[in-house]
């Protein structure tokens, strides 16, 4: 399935961004945990050059507890501070404050010898539509300070929040890349809800999760909807459908209904703790 959404804001968040990042001393990058590969944008890694660093795995409740760790050492070994968290229920926060001084220690060292104290830390906060930017400042500020949403693209300007006077973020658009490098990628990002579903088939991008899953974690499928997993995923989908009553008139099963709710329940965890991608 061959995806693919770089509409004309993200064009020009991105030159936004390139401007700020002239006065950033951290990059914060938030992952999705159950995709770090596919959630990392490469054009971060050339806009943020010569920056400290901080990766954020958002939605470790999602994710496969044993890949989410296997995660984190992957990252450590790349020398990237590391932090895994649940935005929505503010777990892992407790280790972000540590984790952005680990991040700019050697900016702090640099800071004192020049006699600079007291000097804030200004981090811009960067990921891809829908990976949970501005759940996770609202968290980290116990307050709504940004809007939120569950549709890529609510963040549209750049948003100063004040954490403490240690720390001040830099809110920013989720923006993708024009091009992804294989379908894998462009699929795994849509189905996570980073790429317009308006834009997308459903019912295809649904059947292609459900072989995953049921590669992945069979059973899930069977316990949330009372299907079997045998034979293609689109007789499953269609049983799916049947279990749900989603009937058309006449009897007809109701396929984009069905795989409206398989991609719902897959985004919300209810399917079960399920990492796409493992180092």
């Amino acid at each position: 399935m061959n995806v693919s959404w770089y509409p004309g804001h993200m064009t020009k968040a991105k030159r936004m961004m390139a401007e700020d990042i002239k006065i950033i001393d951290l990059v914060i990058e938030l992952l999705d945990a159950r995709i770090p590969v596919s959630s990392r944008n490469p054009d971060i890694d050339e806009l943020a050059k010569g920056k400290s660093r901080l990766v954020i795995l958002n939605k470790s409740d999602l994710a496969d507890p044993a890949s989410n760790e296997q995660w984190v050492r992957y990252f450590s070994e790349k020398g990237l501070v590391t932090v895994l968290i649940d935005s929505k229920n503010r777990k892992g926060f407790s280790a972000i404050s540590r984790s952005i001084d680990e991040a700019c220690k050697a900016k702090l060292e640099r800071d004192k010898k020049r006699g600079i104290i007291g000097r804030p830390v200004r981090a811009m906060v960067v990921g891809i539509p829908n990976v949970g930017k501005s759940t996770f400042i609202n968290s980290l500020c116990k307050r709504a300070s940004t809007k939120t949403g569950n549709k890529p693209g609510v963040t549209k300007g750049k948003q100063w929040i004040k954490l403490n006077k240690s720390v001040e973020l830099l809110d920013t658009p989720g923006i993708l890349w024009p091009k992804f490098e294989n379908e894998t990628i462009g699929q795994n990002l849509a189905f996570i809800g980073s790429i317009n579903d308006e834009i997308l088939d459903e019912v295809e991008l649904s059947l292609n999760l459900i072989d995953v899953i049921r590669k992945l974690l069979p059973g899930a499928l069977t316990k949330r909807f009372g299907t079997g997993e045998e034979g293609s995923s689109h007789d499953i989908l269609g049983d799916i459908a049947v279990k749900r009553g989603s009937i058309k008139a006449g009897g007809e099963a109701d396929y984009d209904k069905a795989a409206r709710m398989v991609l719902t329940d897959f985004r919300a965890g209810l399917l079960g703790n399920i990492t796409l991608e493992i180092p």
